[in-house]
């Protein structure tokens, strides 16, 4: 089997390494089965497609809407090189599943407005498959609702032209889309269960997305939501893709 590839952009290792061992965890995928990049450490080495049965993007703590003077020179870089692989990806329609981080990269690069519109406090929330999301493959085996972890300060308030919306939530309209047949974005994170949501809130404490003395009640509202269904999404990408 060709390995799956991981693009990650989390420069706090902690953060980096358990979201790798989650993907990991959750696709049923080996080490060698997943290749990991971190793209925030050095320049992406080119990549030949036709070595790997998918690519995944992580979250980020890039926020892609804000404006270019306020981005670091490591946030312009992976930007440049996702978009510059996206080209070749979506030309392709190969397998690409977006995490958070996904939908304001593959959105943006097919045309979406990406805004804080929407943004979600760290927690669990009620996910809302759409009718095309009931039918679609990689939701084969989810209820019509779930719960899911979010943490965002952007979403995606309208969507690319020709995108299919699969899901949605109370307070964020576009929960997950997919683009031709095999380009898929969630904003919710399909490989965050309680501990690994515990581990971020602790690391990103001080990132903005929260005050800062709120970390502990957060930590207790996460062991609230048992955000067990969204992994389905990771089995099945990495299912149905093995080639």
């Amino acid at each position: 089997m060709k390995p799956f590839l991981l693009l990650a952009s989390r420069a706090e290792d902690a953060a980096a390494d358990d979201e790798y061992l989650a993907y990991l965890r959750y696709t049923g995928l080996s080490e060698t089965q997943l290749h990991r990049i971190r793209m925030e450490a050095a320049p992406l080495p080119p990549l030949d497609l036709d070595r790997y049965s998918g690519v995944i993007v992580g979250g980020s703590p890039f926020t892609s809407s804000d404006p270019a003077e306020h981005k670091s020179e490591a946030q312009h870089r992976v930007e440049r090189e996702l978009f510059a692989l996206l080209d070749r990806i979506v030309a392709e329609d190969f397998p690409f599943l977006g995490a958070c981080y996904g939908v304001g990269t593959l959105g943006l690069h097919q045309g979406a407005v990406i805004d804080r519109t929407y943004g979600e406090g760290l927690g669990g929330v009620t996910i809302s498959l759409t009718p095309e999301g009931l039918l679609d493959p990689l939701l084969q085996g989810l209820p019509e609702q779930f719960t899911a972890f979010v943490g965002h300060k952007e979403a995606c308030t309208v969507l690319p032209r020709g995108a299919v919306l699969l899901a949605s939530s109370a307070a964020c309209p576009v929960q997950m889309f997919r683009i031709r047949s095999n380009l898929y974005a969630t904003q919710f994170h399909p490989e965050l269960d309680a501990d690994g949501l515990i581990t971020r809130i602790d690391i990103y404490r001080h990132a903005g997305y929260f005050p800062p003395d709120s970390a502990e009640e957060l930590m207790i509202q996460a062991r609230q939501h048992h955000a067990t269904e969204p992994m389905t999404i990771l089995r099945n990408f990495a299912e149905r893709y093995a080639r």
